[in-house]
């Protein structure tokens, strides 16, 4: 069995939207897009480096698959470090209209139930599943308590508003922390385990 690894670049405030560019999700009409790259150091990009190579494949949302579809195969050669492994090892892909065959190499669509479909995955044996950013998916997976683990690097950053991957459904949560970094620029590195069961709040 292996675990369902989920990581995120998160705000201050827990917003996941639209962290890289301008434009990479302005749904809702959120106006802060691209609010994480100066957060970047050595340390945060070997963290990221690290979560990527240590996998065993990849979980994906149909918008994050279809922007890193985009890219990676056609990556740089300062960028075949991160490129290699994701292009090379096998993404999941959750979507509702994306088809098969999916056009990026060793690309399938999670067919039936999304939570079903990972739990399966998830008893495979294997090195970890990693799922990144691709926020509706990663909702489904923590409402079907699969996640394992989150790797969150949170920027010293408000923007007031946006998409989050913990819903307020009433639902108590229990994680423990197993590593925590700070990096140069003030954000954090910060690792958390599940524990064992779901409490609901009534």
């Amino acid at each position: 069995m292996r675990k369902i690894v989920v990581t995120e670049w998160m705000t201050l405030d827990g917003v996941v939207q639209s962290p890289a560019y301008p434009d990479e999700d302005p749904s809702g009409g959120f106006r802060h897009g691209g609010w994480h790259p100066r957060f970047f150091d050595e340390l945060s990009m070997k963290w990221v480096m690290g979560n990527v190579t240590g996998a065993g494949g990849f979980l994906l949302g149909r918008r994050r698959y279809e922007t890193f579809a985009a890219h990676w195969p056609n990556a740089s050669r300062e960028e075949q470090a991160l490129a290699e492994p994701l292009n090379r090892l096998p993404k999941y892909v959750a979507s509702r209209t994306l088809a098969a065959p999916l056009a990026w190499q060793n690309s399938t669509c999670l067919e039936g139930d999304v939570a079903t479909a990972v739990a399966a995955l998830q008893h495979e044996a294997g090195r970890d599943l990693l799922a990144i950013g691709s926020t509706e998916l990663v909702r489904t997976l923590v409402e079907a308590d699969l996640v394992d683990e989150f790797r969150f690097m949170i920027d010293p950053i408000v923007v007031g508003g946006g998409k989050r991957i913990f819903r307020d459904d009433g639902a108590l949560r229990s994680y423990r922390l197993v590593e925590s970094q700070v990096t140069t620029t003030g954000a954090m590195l910060v690792t958390y385990a599940r524990q064992a069961g779901v409490l609901r709040a009534t």
